[in-house]
């Protein structure tokens, strides 16, 4: 008898999750039967504070493991039995493992971040980068530039505050949190802006980042992944930006949680070229990602 590996997503307005089509079509490549529930909080009749109470729901129902998203990446910490030196580095996780010894906390958000860049972005310099927003996104994409060596990081939002919290918890000689007003100034002497908002999302369109601050030497990340052609980078294409879509954070990340859950290797490559796929109207429209080295995946 074959027995079906229980996974799944808590949130909130996650209706339209790729998460589910990602984890099934890579399982089924590899031989694994897996399922991937969503757990959407209005669905349920439930509150973000509801998360400890349905981590125990799925354990007793046999789940290996959930990935956890907005609302309750903060608020699932209290729930959990033991967590990855990352996630609390970053204070957000994203992914929890149920196992006989508990809850596991994990955060694949930084490790997604961290291989797409080095994929998409390879060779960019990373010295100076400025990154627009604070809140969870941000704080793994801040983490996973630390990590890669980025000497000097400008955090800003539209919450100053949350920015100076964000650079004080992560290296305040390396961090600098300040205000959205900045980002002209602040651009003009960074080699890299990552723009970590909502701001371009299909339900929240706009462009968070100016199209004049723009130039052919300032490379462009984008953690917005639907669409994945967003108006800022439209902007970077029309200024000869090279840039990185949200799309690679996205699948590096879900294969990362992958991992975690099935014990197995997955292909980040192809579970991307699946995101792309199935995202296919706004992909016909867009334009690969700017490399600045040859990668099969951007040729497909």
């Amino acid at each position: 008898m074959v027995t079906t590996l229980l996974t799944g997503l808590i949130g909130s307005g996650i209706g339209f999750s790729l998460s589910p089509a990602m984890h099934e079509r890579e399982a089924t490549v590899l031989g694994l039967e897996l399922r991937y529930d969503l757990w959407d909080l209005h669905a349920l009749g439930a509150s973000p504070d509801d998360v400890g109470d349905l981590l125990l729901r799925a354990r007793d129902a046999g789940y290996r493991g959930l990935n956890i998203t907005h609302p309750c990446k903060q608020l699932v910490l209290a729930h959990l039995d033991t967590l990855s030196p990352d996630a609390a580095a970053i204070g957000a996780v994203n992914t929890v493992v149920i196992s006989e010894d508990g809850f596991a906390g994990h955060n694949t958000d930084w490790t997604g971040f961290r291989r797409g860049l080095v994929d998409g972005l390879a060779g960019a310099p990373l010295d100076r980068v400025v990154l627009v927003g604070a809140g969870g996104a941000g704080a793994a994409a801040a983490y996973a530039l630390l990590d890669l060596g980025t000497e000097r990081l400008d955090v800003v939002d539209t919450d100053p505050d949350r920015a100076a919290r964000l650079a004080a918890d992560l290296d305040p000689y390396r961090v600098r949190g300040g205000r959205l007003t900045e980002l002209p100034t602040l651009l003009a002497n960074a080699h890299g802006v990552v723009h970590a908002t909502p701001v371009g999302m299909a339900d929240h369109p706009g462009q968070a980042v100016p199209g004049n601050c723009l130039r052919p030497d300032l490379w462009v990340a984008e953690i917005v992944f639907r669409p994945l052609h967003t108006a800022l980078l439209a902007a970077a294409a029309e200024a000869g930006a090279v840039f990185l879509d949200g799309g690679r954070m996205n699948a590096h990340q879900a294969a990362d949680a992958f991992r975690l859950f099935t014990g197995l290797e997955p292909d980040p490559s192809r579970m991307y070229a699946h995101l792309r796929e199935l995202v296919a109207p706004e992909v016909s429209r867009a334009p690969l990602s700017g490399a600045l080295s040859p990668n099969p995946i951007e040729r497909m």
